[in-house]
């Protein structure tokens, strides 16, 4: 069912970015339920749950082969092949993307953990971190083989994905998820260092990118 959803979404994106119709391109992001495969995969990393963690980063991974492909198909088949401002606006991530990904993701874990479950927090994270158009970008550079587009929009969202789950990983430590097994002192060092060495990684492009724009 989740597969069948995440096409559609893509093919409504795809043609919310093919005529720049922005209405459209969030409406799409409200349908797609890939954020959950990333909140769900921070949990399982928190709780120490690895064979959790493989299914969901598993199924993660299909999920943007799904929609690549979708997306894929979708741009080879239009007629209208020039970029629109839409599609170029996710080819140049910055810092900026950085930060709203972060607090879109903690947004989102507070909402998900918090006592009240009528949640209006996750429509809004959805809209704000944008992880359907990049996706749906790729696919446009595959389809008319821009390699340039296909680099900026598949940074734009690993640089998305890693900093929600990253914002909501931290959440969940703060409250105490309960885990698996404990981690010994070593294995938690080795873990932390992945995080900061992976943060860095990963935020270091855009952060350049942002002095390049000064």
């Amino acid at each position: 069912t989740n597969m069948c959803v995440m096409v559609c979404a893509m093919v409504i994106a795809s043609v919310g970015l093919n005529m720049s119709s922005t209405a459209v391109i969030i409406g799409a992001m409200l349908i797609s339920p890939i954020m959950g495969s990333i909140l769900a995969s921070a949990y399982a990393s928190v709780s120490a749950d690895y064979p959790l963690l493989y299914k969901h980063a598993m199924g993660f991974g299909v999920q943007i082969a799904i929609s690549v492909i979708a997306a894929t198909i979708y741009f080879f088949l239009s007629p209208v092949k020039e970029p629109t401002v839409e599609l170029m606006a996710r080819t140049a991530p910055t810092f900026y993307d950085v930060l709203i990904a972060f607090f879109g993701g903690l947004a989102g874990i507070i909402g998900q953990t918090r006592e009240d479950k009528v949640n209006t927090v996750i429509p809004g994270v959805a809209i704000a971190t944008a992880l359907m158009p990049p996706l749906c970008t790729c696919g446009y550079s595959i389809a008319n083989g821009r390699l340039d587009m296909l680099l900026g929009a598949g940074y734009l969202f690993i640089l998305n994905s890693y900093f929600i789950f990253l914002s909501a990983g931290i959440i969940m430590s703060i409250l105490k998820i309960p885990k698996v097994r404990e981690l010994t002192e070593k294995e938690w060092r080795r873990h932390r260092f992945r995080m900061v060495r992976n943060t860095i990684l990963i935020a270091l492009p855009s952060i350049i990118a942002v002095y390049m724009m000064i």
